[in-house]
């Protein structure tokens, strides 16, 4: 499976100043071809390529290999835009962004990542230094930094094209890595049911309960931070605004991170599968005071669900996402189904059998037996017997 590492660079100011300049050049040559691809319909990369090239080359100075990344960035980009357009991403027929969308060529930022191939990128891993090419030269000894486990999948697995990003000043590489998987886990023991939530983050049928009091305490002191800065509006107070940028969505990933990892170790120690609800459109269908709107917007669903099936992969637990519908509502002891049943949020007080559990644990033991009978349904086929 394909795993990216995003690994710091630790460039000097004259390599940044390099840096900056090489990125820019590619992002104008970008928006050059973006507009030829726009204008002559040649959004494919060899066609694009044939009227292109020559002209990347001499005005952006440009040399052949990166012209070559730039012409495919450009071509990605228009395939996704049409992808989009074809499932209706961008909006219905007649819809004033599509009709933007359609009317006018991609543009590209002047910080927008630049992908490198071995040509133009080549890595030591060893003495973490990388060579890069930039408009000014080859750049050598360029420094970067990253943690244990990024080396060493750097050093093992990685393959590709590497994208030379830069995000408030900061320089990073984000490299490809084809990692091995284990081989899939096609008899389980059972299943772990993992009910997702915003008081608690993640509850499984095992016991385990990641609370998320911490991060909700967290964001709450940010949005006050952030509220108090707005309305002074002096200029020490942006270069503040400035420095917190996306430390919250930091902290948030963090947390996703040890949470999956916790949960996919334990299933992977105990030969389970793991059982996600389906919470697609969940923003949409679930009805919230004003003063917990902010809660359920901020909380990254779809990060969380994505960490666990990616681990899962990686380590060959099986991973079988179920219908939520009403699994708050249903006994896990005796299938009774009532909205009586839940006298608060974090009680589930069965009226028929008289069980009481912690309600998110009754959920996650409710998705831990559907998790069973969606994999068995997806393994057996009810066939005749011959006569």
């Amino acid at each position: 499976m394909k795993v990216v590492v995003r690994v710091k660079l630790l460039p000097s100011p004259e390599q940044a100043r390099a840096l900056q300049a090489t990125l820019g050049a590619c992002n104008r040559a970008a928006n050059a071809a973006s507009r030829v691809a726009f204008d002559t319909g040649a959004t494919h990369k060899y066609a694009l390529q044939q009227r292109v090239y020559t002209a990347l080359k001499a005005e952006f100075g440009l040399s052949a290999q990166p012209a070559v990344r730039v012409i495919g960035k450009v071509a990605d980009a228009y395939t996704t835009r049409t992808t989009h357009l074809r499932n209706g991403l961008l909006g219905r027929e007649g819809a004033k962004r599509r009709e933007r969308a359609e009317s006018t060529p991609i543009r590209f930022r002047p910080d927008a990542a630049q992908p490198f191939d071995a040509r133009c990128l080549s890595w030591q891993v060893d003495t973490r230094t990388v060579s890069i090419w930039t408009t000014q030269g080859r750049m050598k000894d360029l420094a970067f930094t990253g943690s244990p486990d990024q080396l060493k999948t750097l050093a093992e697995h990685r393959q590709g094209e590497s994208d030379l990003i830069v995000q408030d000043g900061v320089w990073f590489l984000a490299a490809t890595c084809e990692v091995p998987e284990k081989a899939l886990n096609t008899d389980p023991v059972g299943f772990v049911g993992v009910d997702l939530g915003i008081v608690e983050i993640a509850t499984t049928s095992t016991g385990q309960r990641h609370a998320g009091r911490a991060l909700n305490r967290y964001r709450r002191r940010q949005n006050r931070l952030r509220a108090k800065l707005q309305k002074k509006n002096t200029k020490s107070a942006k270069r503040v605004l400035k420095r917190l940028r996306r430390r919250e969505t930091r902290r948030a990933k963090d947390v996703n991170h040890r949470i999956s990892k916790s949960i996919v170790e334990r299933a992977e120690r105990t030969g389970h599968g793991i059982a996600l609800e389906d919470l697609k459109g969940i923003r949409g269908r679930v009805r919230q005071a004003k003063r917990q709107r902010a809660a359920l917007h901020s909380w990254s669903f779809a990060q969380l669900r994505d960490f666990i099936t990616y681990k899962a992969r990686r380590a060959g637990v099986p991973v079988v996402v179920v219908d939520p519908a009403y699994s708050s509502q249903s006994c896990s002891e005796c299938d009774h189904t009532s909205r009586r049943n839940r006298p608060s949020r974090a009680v589930f007080a069965c009226t028929e059998c008289g069980v009481v559990l912690h309600a998110d644990t009754n959920a996650s033991r409710n998705l831990a037996r559907r998790g069973v009978v969606v994999w068995n349904a997806g393994r057996y086929v009810s066939r005749p017997r011959p006569s």
